[in-house]
């Protein structure tokens, strides 16, 4: 919400597609950085999960998005969207934390990683799809699963 303040609702304009991409950017990083050990930018693999998070929810508030709404948004109209898939993908975490035993604890952050980045295989493939899946929950569900995977890393990082 702080940046909607500062930038507006600038990432109206972009297509989900756009959004996925920009997700796959900072997975990859997180990995490259997992791997090399180093960082020749200075920004860390915190930072990159959060953006990850932020931009899960963004690309789920554009999927409710239709072609006569607004690309300029008021705060007071993001900040319910913004709540709502918070809500709705926390309440995924707790159900399937129930059904799986919280199993992400005993698992390695690089795991998550790799999670996220076979996620984001799968959204590209359902989008260059053009949306029709024949077995798969669609688009949406999986960003759900990827913003629980860096939320787990980033309690795994002891952020709080």
């Amino acid at each position: 919400m702080k940046k909607t303040h500062d930038y507006g609702t600038a990432w109206r304009i972009l297509r989900l597609e756009s959004i996925t991409d920009q997700i796959f950017i900072k997975a990859q990083r997180i990995r490259t950085l997992e791997e090399k050990k180093v960082s020749k930018v200075g920004d860390d693999i915190t930072g990159e999960y959060i953006g990850i998070v932020n931009y899960c929810i963004i690309a789920m508030m554009q999927l409710d998005c239709t072609a006569d709404t607004p690309s300029e948004l008021a705060p007071e109209i993001v900040a319910p969207m913004f709540e709502e898939k918070v809500r709705e993908t926390k309440d995924l975490m707790f159900a399937k934390n129930h059904d799986y035993g919280e199993a992400w604890r005993d698992m390695r952050i690089s795991s998550l990683t790799d999670l996220i980045l076979m996620k984001l295989l799968r959204v590209k493939q359902i989008e260059d799809n053009k949306g029709q899946t024949l077995a798969s929950e669609g688009v949406s569900a999986n960003y759900q699963d990827m913003l629980n995977y860096s939320v787990f890393a980033l309690i795994k990082l002891g952020v709080q």
